[in-house]
């Protein structure tokens, strides 16, 4: 199977259906598909062959949804870029990836623009009009038909934690997910699914493709803004939508919940880093009739490798600890957690979390060694720390590099965020380790305050101290009335703030 059948299956049993919304302008599912067989017309007519890459660097918007459809008609890659990289990021993954031709939007155009000769492969570049002149000229193109196993596109990692790597991810990969997405959240026709989180990035991309396999709408905002999201999903009667932490936070905090209409809403999917209890607890409250989903994963992962359904979203009794976990194994997924020398661990007992199943990458782009060290002995080795239940439920406790050893103690940052979410006066907050002499590491915290709210760094370990040991606590806390630096895809940048602490 390849994406590519979903798109089919839409047009056969919706065809006239809304396919999606962006702004004041719609397309029904059977437009939609002839719209992408256009622009994969397009895209041969200039000289883009099979295996040939794509770019594309956007905001959300329906063009984006034919491009994920229209590349592979061509027999092409897709590469989806970070809309928050630097130029120079932009020009390295670009010609590490060997992309033939470059799709821009108008808010990027200039960055393309100046970059241009500093590519090294790229022979096409596709703006809003040229690309909309090359559509409406092409002829509807006759497929390529990929099979399981071919290549779908090449998706660089965040770079979070570390350098960026393209992640190689098959038809079978994304199909596989879309498959466990559909099990897990019931998608239909009647769904309006809203972009709200950036396209480029897996986390969107983990219910892209199940909601055209379903028939429903695809609703886009063209960047994640919380009034913006919030009036849509009143205006649209948006049913469903995957948010990170960070956007969850952000539209519970804003007044424009309490005044518009969001009832529509049914089902939220949510992961990326970890949601605060705090966070969550108040989003059940204000949103009672949503469903809250939380999914965890990563791009080697196509993403999505377990989830905890809404049904097991419960704050009372002996099951509310399950609102700490990530969930059990999606269907076509087996997770085990290990030891250093990949041997597994008994139940409750910490170690790496390590998956396979179908929907595990191919490997990493250019990166034998990256990729043959990664999917050691079959299986894929997430970085991530955590621990299984008796029950099969999986606890994300860290990153493995996020881990902060301070005075041979480990003390993992996501509970220690969860403590200082508590406290009413912060907004965002992250934990990481800061050199120390006498410790090693100690825990150093960066929060951010909500408008109008005051604290001090003594308030705000005070705090800490009430909910979690001692030594876990942070030592030294960064009391900010900004945001703090966030990824594309809405994830703090702990890069950043560990090189902040470096300077």
């Amino acid at each position: 199977m390849s994406i590519l059948q979903g798109l089919r299956r839409a047009v056969q049993i919706n065809g006239s259906g809304t396919a999606t919304i962006d702004h004041d302008r719609r397309r029904n599912w059977s437009e939609l598909a002839a719209r992408a067989a256009r622009f994969a017309g397009a895209l041969a007519a200039s000289g883009v062959k099979p295996g040939d890459r794509v770019a594309m660097l956007a905001l959300n918007g329906d063009t984006y949804l034919e491009y994920f459809y229209a590349a592979p008609m061509a027999g092409a890659l897709v590469v989806p870029l970070n809309i928050r990289l630097a130029p120079p990021e932009i020009v390295a993954i670009l010609n590490d990836a060997g992309a033939a031709a470059l799709i821009v939007d108008r808010t990027f155009a200039p960055v393309v623009q100046a970059i241009r000769p500093q590519l090294t492969s790229v022979k096409t570049i596709f703006d809003p009009a040229s690309l909309d002149a090359a559509i409406a000229a092409a002829s509807p193109i006759d497929p390529i038909e990929p099979v399981s196993g071919d290549l779908y596109g090449i998706f660089y990692t965040g770079g979070t934690t570390a350098a960026s790597k393209g992640v190689m991810l098959s038809h079978g990969n994304i199909v596989s997910n879309a498959m466990n997405m559909l099990a897990e959240v019931g998608f239909g026709s009647d769904t309006v699914y809203l972009h709200a989180a950036p396209m480029f990035h897996l986390a969107d991309c983990s219910c892209t493709f199940s909601v055209t396999m379903s028939a429903g709408t695809h609703a886009f905002v063209p960047r994640f803004d919380a009034v913006q999201a919030i009036e849509a999903i009143a205006r649209w009667g948006v049913t469903n939508s995957v948010l990170v932490p960070s956007m969850i936070n952000m539209i519970l905090s804003d007044p424009s919940v309490a005044s518009l209409d969001m009832t529509s809403l049914r089902g939220v999917l949510y992961g990326g880093s970890p949601i605060a209890e705090a966070v969550l607890r108040r989003a059940m409250a204000t949103l009672p009739n949503c469903g809250f989903i939380q999914a965890y994963g990563m791009t080697e992962l196509a993403p999505v490798v377990t989830m905890l359904p809404a049904r097991e979203h419960v704050t009372d009794g002996p099951r509310a600890k399950r609102l700490r976990s990530g969930g059990r194994p999606v269907h076509t997924a087996e997770i085990r957690i290990v030891d250093e020398q990949d041997r597994e661990v008994p139940r409750g007992t910490v170690g790496q979390i390590v998956a396979r199943g179908p929907m595990v990458m191919q490997g990493y782009w250019n990166q034998p060694k990256l990729t043959a060290e990664a999917l050691r002995n079959g299986w894929m080795h997430t970085g991530d720390g955590g621990y299984m239940d008796d029950e099969g439920f999986v606890y994300i406790v860290d990153r493995i590099k996020d881990m902060i050893i301070t005075g041979g103690e480990n003390v993992y940052s996501a509970e220690v965020e969860n403590a200082i979410f508590q406290h009413p006066a912060v907004a965002m907050c992250a934990v990481i380790g800061a050199p120390d002499d006498k410790w090693g590491e100690r825990v150093h915290a960066v929060v951010s305050l909500k408008p109008g709210e005051t604290a001090t760094e003594a308030e705000i370990i005070g705090h800490a101290r009430t909910l979690i040991a001692g030594y876990k606590c942070p030592r030294t806390v960064d009391v900010r009335t900004g945001p703090l630096p966030l990824s594309g895809a809405g994830k703090v940048l702990k890069t950043v703030l560990r090189a902040e602490l470096r300077v």
